[in-house]
This record gives structure tokens, C-alpha cells and sequence, in this order.
């Protein structure tokens, strides 16, 4: 069994926003070499995520109407907020909307779903942050 690791660097301008990765994710498993497996893609921060649904801006601003409806951003908010941080809301985005996925590899590519595509989540953003990608397989 092969395995082969990639990070990808993001920083977003925006402290909220949705990256399509789809395409790294797929330049990661082709230098691969891995023809039958799974590849992990992981949000390595505990105030982004990583999710697979489709590519369309408006389902990406209702995702971010809804995380900010169940967690609203507020300093006075969360007793998270009380260490000095201002992202107590971030933390619980990132829970509702996920730490990674598993996609499987068949064939050398990515084996979506119709419209399935990867997005990295950022709720705390304008900094530097890292995402993993696993690829396990033959």
C-alpha cells in the first residue's frame, strides 16, 4: 500500500468565506500515482472545515447565512471569547460544518457524486492557515 501527503496553504481575505479545492485535491491524488484507494482532505485548524457539496454561489452564502444563524459572531457571546479570542462562533462553524472528508479513488481520480466538489470553510480567517491531504492506496 502507497500513501502520499500534500498541504495546501490558505489564507482567506475574508474572516468568513468558501474555497472551491477541488482542483488541488485532484493535482494531489494524480502525483499521487495512487490508482485504488481514499483520499482524506483535513481542515488542520480548529476554526475552518472542509465539506463536499456543489459548486453554486448561492448555496454558499445560504451555508454562511446558516452557520452565522445557529453561531452568531459576537464577542460577549461565548465564554470562549473570555481567554481574549473574539471566535468563540468560529469554533462552533467549524463543528456544524465538519473537520474533513473521505473521498474515494478509483480509476487514479476522485469518485464523486454528481455535483459533489470540495470546499474549505473558513470562519476565522486572515491568517494563515493549512489543509491536509491523505491519499492512501495502491
Amino acid at each position: 500500500m502507497k500513501h502520499f501527503t500534500e498541504y495546501i496553504w490558505m489564507n482567506t481575505e475574508n474572516r468568513y468565506e468558501i474555497v472551491n479545492i477541488t482542483s488541488e485535491v485532484e493535482n494531489a491524488v494524480r502525483k499521487s500515482g495512487i490508482e485504488e484507494g481514499i483520499c482524506l482532505v483535513n481542515a488542520m485548524h480548529i476554526t475552518a472545515s472542509v465539506f463536499i457539496n456543489d459548486n453554486e454561489s448561492g448555496l454558499h452564502e445560504d451555508f454562511l447565512k446558516w452557520v452565522e444563524k445557529l453561531a452568531p459572531y459576537g464577542v460577549d457571546k461565548y465564554k470562549h471569547n473570555l481567554t481574549g479570542e473574539d471566535n468563540g462562533d468560529a469554533h462552533l462553524k467549524r463543528t456544524i460544518m465538519g473537520r474533513e472528508v473521505v473521498v474515494a479513488v478509483t480509476k487514479g481520480e476522485l469518485d464523486f457524486g454528481p455535483w459533489e466538489q470540495v470546499f474549505y470553510g473558513e470562519f476565522d480567517g486572515q491568517r494563515k492557515k493549512r489543509i491536509l491531504i491523505k491519499i492512501i492506496g495502491d
